[in-house]
């Protein structure tokens, strides 16, 4: 995934990683472990970004790594192994996404009860300083327009801006052709500055 590596760094990491995934293979549990070790930081930042929940982040990027370990005989060693785990980490949280997005109702929605209406009321956990708070106000701000694009816009400008990856490396992961993925975050990032115009301050 990190594009800053010599050829001869990159030749090194390839052949690590092919020794590394024959030993799984060949049922080493300290292969695994290593393979976890590995990559288990870089799978959970990618999780957070999409699902912004710790605990749900933890159980995805264990699904993530139960999924891989069960294909690893399918992988192809043609290819980057970080891309082929980016790819089903990323298509299994976009299934658990639109699974729960079928499961949940608003946090707003009042409730029914034998006196009326009830609406929910939360402690503000939120509370900082000026400056930290109007930096975190942004962040937030950019973040829940991010959250609110359609999904396949979403997980197209998450790959690209917050982890960095290629638009060769996003097609791979998303399985769309390379010029799919250039229009996906070009018509992101137009959703995006409509969404921010006039919310946050130059």
């Amino acid at each position: 995934m990190n594009s800053n590596l010599t050829h001869e760094q990159y030749v090194q990491k390839k052949s690590d990683e092919s020794a590394i995934i024959a030993r799984a293979l060949q049922g080493d549990e300290n292969a695994y472990a290593e393979i976890m070790q590995r990559y288990r930081n870089q799978l959970f930042h990618l999780m957070y970004k999409m699902v912004h929940n710790r605990e749900e982040s933890e159980d995805l990027v264990q699904e993530a790594f139960m999924k891989a370990f069960n294909a690893l005989a399918s992988f192809n060693e043609e290819f980057a192994f970080s891309t082929w785990l980016y790819k089903i980490a990323v298509n299994n949280c976009i299934d658990y996404l639109r699974k729960k997005r079928l499961q949940t109702y608003s946090y707003d929605k009042p409730v029914e009860s034998k006196d009326g209406e009830l609406r929910r009321e939360y402690p503000d956990l939120d509370y900082m300083p000026d400056k930290t708070l109007l930096a975190t106000e942004k962040t937030g701000i950019i973040n829940k327009a991010i959250e609110e694009l359609p999904e396949k816009y979403k997980t197209a400008i998450v790959l690209r801006h917050q982890e960095e990856l290629s638009y060769e490396e996003i097609a791979t992961i998303l399985k769309l052709p390379l010029g799919t993925v250039k229009a996906r975050i070009f018509r992101a990032r137009e959703m995006l500055k409509r969404k921010l115009k006039g919310k946050i301050l130059p």
